[in-house]
């Protein structure tokens, strides 16, 4: 079993539940180049991935090197693959949790390579989740608690909606995903919030003060569009569940203490 992406936070996360694997780094593995070791390999957790939503945007070719070559490239192992996907695949304009029949419609570079890898992934599994975030790597727990030990208050967006999801929880899950049958699965923390409420419950359970400013997508004026609303769901039986965001949040504020 290989492990892409190991130095990330859901490489990380996934490493832990599956201590058998082989976790491979950027630096052991660039995807966006042929895996040039033999290996006898009968799955892949695909974890690697282009993440920056705003510089893929400003590099959609870099962002489909990695997310769609470097699929592919994992794809030609002939192993079956775990694939990590995104709800940014999704528009928003649904505005209620959307399933896996639902027609993706991304906005941006990043969500359209994130979709195009899904279209890589023959005989394997391909899991969407939501803003993820984890005690490794750059998420948006990490950068609250630095901003909120340094500021009184944080303006952050309150008019995009999704369901946090804790990398720990993810890698548990997918543990369970790999007894039921493959294709498409959405697996995202129970419960939503927008990012200022995501924001307030982080400096609530860390102990901070911090005020959340709330401010609109427009005011903070990022390059790339995301989807106003992009909760997930499973239409799919037996699929497994994840905790509450905000379970996951004190889980992820343990291990960062």
């Amino acid at each position: 079993m290989l492990i892409t992406g190991a130095g990330e936070q859901l490489g990380s996360a996934l490493q832990e539940v599956f201590p058998e694997a082989r976790a491979l780094t950027r630096a052991d593995w660039d995807v966006t180049r042929p895996f040039d070791q033999v290996t006898d390999c009968h799955l892949v957790l695909h974890a690697a991935a282009w993440t920056d939503v705003d510089a893929a945007e400003a590099d959609p070719g870099g962002a489909e090197a990695v997310n769609v070559l470097g699929t592919r490239n994992v794809v030609a192992l002939g192993a079956p693959v775990v694939y990590f996907s995104s709800d940014y695949v999704f528009d928003g304009a649904k505005r209620e949790p959307y399933v896996e029949s639902d027609e993706p419609s991304p906005l941006s570079a990043y969500g359209r390579t994130k979709l195009a890898g899904e279209q890589e992934v023959r005989g394997g599994w391909i899991v969407r989740s939501s803003w993820l975030f984890g005690w490794t790597g750059h998420n948006f727990v990490r950068t609250m608690l630095e901003l909120g030990r340094r500021q009184d208050e944080v303006a952050v967006v309150a008019d995009q909606a999704g369901c946090p999801t804790y990398a720990g929880h993810l890698a548990e899950a997918t543990k369970q995903l790999l007894e039921l049958p493959g294709g498409l699965w959405h697996l995202a923390a129970e419960g939503e919030c927008t990012w200022a409420e995501f924001a307030r419950a982080i400096f609530e359970e860390a102990g901070l003060g911090t005020r959340v400013r709330e401010i609109t997508t427009e005011e903070i004026g990022r390059p790339a569009p995301r989807p106003v609303y992009s909760v997930l769901r499973s239409e799919r039986q037996g699929a497994p569940r994840l905790p509450h965001w905000r379970e996951g949040l004190r889980a992820c504020l343990e291990r960062l203490a």
